[in-house]
This record gives C-alpha cells, sequence and structure tokens, in this order.
C-alpha cells in the first residue's frame, strides 16, 4: 500500500523523496531544506531553501524530525 502524498503547501512536517524537508516548527534556517541523498538513503548537508523551490505535490507527512542530529542524520525514507 502506498502511502498518502500531500501538496507542499499542506505539510507541517514532512519529506519529498527528491532530497526535500518541510519542517514549521523548525527554526527559520531549517524550516525548507534540500539534503543530499547518499548510498544507503542516508541523507545529509541540509541546505536552506526557500519555499517556492520546494517541489509542489508529491510529499509525505511526519510526525518530526530530530535536528539535534541534523549533521549525522541518517534517516531512511525508502
Amino acid at each position: 500500500m502506498m502511502d498518502q502524498t500531500f501538496n507542499a503547501a499542506e505539510i507541517t512536517v514532512g519529506f519529498h523523496p527528491d532530497g526535500y524537508r518541510i519542517d514549521k516548527t523548525a527554526s527559520p534556517m531549517n524550516r525548507y531544506t534540500r539534503w543530499h541523498i547518499l548510498q544507503g538513503n542516508q541523507w545529509r548537508n541540509p541546505e536552506p531553501v526557500c519555499f517556492d523551490s520546494l517541489p509542489q505535490h508529491g510529499w509525505f507527512a511526519k510526525d518530526r524530525f530530530d535536528w539535534d542530529k541534523s549533521n549525522n542524520i541518517a534517516e531512511d525514507y525508502s
């Protein structure tokens, strides 16, 4: 069964499979980020981006992200 996807404007906390995250509960620099996806589906090196540069469709909602570990993130979103 496929998880339901959302438009970017509907997401409070979530990710896009192309390496983007939205976290409207985070600090301003972490609200909208682009990540490098490494081998093994590990997300690393977040860079802040503006909302308008995000993909508009295909988002997955999450409950939260652990920003305390953001530089060592090894989350699997497959």
